[in-house]
């Protein structure tokens, strides 16, 4: 097995274990805010592994800037689209869970 597979594999592994971890806090967490956080953080970083691993994999090519390129876009674009979704949710009234609430909501 050459180090180059290795490597890829290594960080798509890495990758898909953090896209895991961030669908079973979604799943775990009491209510929107926090379930909102695994998917901003987590995801993000697990997406930009995989794409870190695809890159390793395929070497330097035109390729390897397309997908550089969707890394810069992810970083930019989903930190911001998890900030507009939560700051939607608390202007529309939503409150934050509280360990008053017996059932979640």
């Amino acid at each position: 097995m050459s180090v180059k597979l290795f490597f890829s594999g290594f960080f798509i592994f890495l990758g898909v274990l953090f896209i895991f971890v961030a669908a079973i806090g979604m799943v775990r967490f009491p209510d929107f805010y926090t379930r909102v956080h695994p998917a901003g953080k987590a995801d993000t970083l697990g997406q930009i592994l995989v794409l870190i691993g695809l890159i390793v994999y395929q070497g330097f090519d035109l390729i390897t800037i397309k997908l550089f390129f969707i890394i810069c876009f992810i970083l930019l674009a989903n930190p911001t689209a998890t900030h507009a979704l939560v700051k939607a949710a608390y202007l529309s009234g939503l409150k934050p869970w509280s360990k008053k609430d017996k059932d979640g909501n």
